[in-house]
């Protein structure tokens, strides 16, 4: 599989955190906490790109115009 990189958002509310990629549709999680939200959100965007394989579907991405690294966040 090809190396993907996707923008990922977190927001903290009152009842946790709530993660989602603005890249795939539909693709969202939650977290009692902000690391259990990115660990969530890895996981789904996981499943999200190998279905989109699995259907034939297009797996695209957004330029990166900037950024700071979040993978260290994401790898374990």
């Amino acid at each position: 599989m090809a190396d993907y990189r996707f923008a990922v958002v977190v927001e903290k509310d009152k009842e946790g955190y709530f993660a989602y990629c603005p890249e795939l549709q539909g693709c969202y999680t939650q977290g009692e906490t902000f690391e259990e939200a990115v660990k969530n959100i890895k996981d789904a965007v996981k499943l999200h790109v190998k279905d989109r394989f699995a259907s034939n579907e297009p797996v695209t991405t957004s330029e990166i115009v900037s950024r700071e690294e979040f993978k260290s966040l994401l790898e374990e």
